[in-house]
Order: structure tokens, then sequence, then C-alpha cells
């Protein structure tokens, strides 16, 4: 079983929004745990205190613990939060939908966005026709080689547009000769 351990001042929050939808389905059914410690129980002074004014001034409070602790620092994007719970909640359903039994279908996570370093391609659903916008053609012609075919395009396109970064690394990645007689590892 995977096990998630939060460590917060506000254990309160959690689950959160977990508790929904796909992870919290999970949480419930044991598939995941999770643990929010409350980190101001482990304080050692009588306020509880558990951050300080930054050594050289300035505004704000923080808590030395990646180095210390030897954690590994991960970004969710270039902003700044109030507080790493936000990115807790977006860490954790990342990572809790990949266990096994957590999506409805194991395919369900093969073409998403990043899975082959490109980004997702549109998603359409009936009606056929909505507020003007239509299915394309070739997605509803019954040729699973030209969508495929259009699923890949439009994943580029995309990826080119919206994500440059992917894209070289993508091109970078597509040049590299596979080696022969090499079967994918499969990490279980």
């Amino acid at each position: 079983m995977w096990r998630a351990s939060i460590l917060t001042i506000f254990p309160e929050m959690f689950p959160g929004p977990l508790g929904a939808s796909l992870a919290g389905k999970a949480l419930a059914a044991g598939l995941w745990t999770l643990d929010a410690v409350d980190i101001r129980a482990h304080a050692t002074d009588k306020h509880r205190s558990v951050d300080d004014t930054p050594a050289g001034g300035g505004p704000g409070m923080v808590m030395r613990l990646i180095e210390g602790r030897g954690f590994e620092e991960l970004s969710i994007g270039d902003y700044v939060l109030s507080g790493g719970e936000i990115a807790a909640f977006v860490l954790l359903d990342a990572c809790v939908r990949l266990l096994p039994g957590v999506m409805g279908k194991e395919a369900s996570g093969l073409e998403e966005s990043f899975n082959q370093g490109l980004l997702e391609y549109p998603q359409y659903t009936r009606p056929q026709l909505w507020e003007g916008r239509s299915i394309p053609a070739v997605l509803t012609g019954g040729d699973h080689a030209k969508v495929a075919a259009w699923r890949r395009a439009e994943a580029e396109r995309l990826t080119r547009a919206r994500r440059p970064d992917l894209w070289a690394a993508h091109l970078a990645g597509a040049g590299k000769p596979k080696r022969p007689g090499k079967k994918p590892r499969r990490d279980g």
C-alpha cells in the first residue's frame, strides 16, 4: 500500500479535495493512506513555534527543513504559494491517480499529457455539435490509423505552441537511435 505523510501546521486541511473523486475513492478503498502530521505537536517551546524570521532580515517566516532532513525539493510551477499544502494536494493527486486500481482502466493514463513527451491531443464527446463547435470528422470516420495520425499531429501542434521547452526536448529525443535488441524496461 502506498503511504503519504504530510508535515503541516494545518492538518485539518487534509484530506480536503483528496477525499473526493478518484483519490478519495482510492483512500476509502485502502489503496493508499494519508497521515497529516501536525508539526506543532513536535515543537519544544511553550508557543509551539515551528518557524522564525529569515536570517539576515527580510519579510515572512521560514522553516529550515529541506537540507536539514535531506528532503527532495519539487516545483509545481513558476509561482509562489502562501504555504505548501496546496502544492501537496497537487503532488499527491498526480501520484495517487497512477496507483494500480485507482483509474477505472489501466489504459486511461497511457495517452495523457507528458506520457510520450508531448501534451495531450484535444478530446471531444457528444453532442456532435456543441456551441458552434463540431467534432472533427476524422474522429467519427472509423479509420483508427487516421485517428491515431490526427491525435499525434494535434499533440505535436499543441506542444509546439504551448510548451516550446517540451517540444525542444521531444525533438532532441526523437533523433536518438533506439538500441537494437533491447526490450523496454517495465518497472512494477
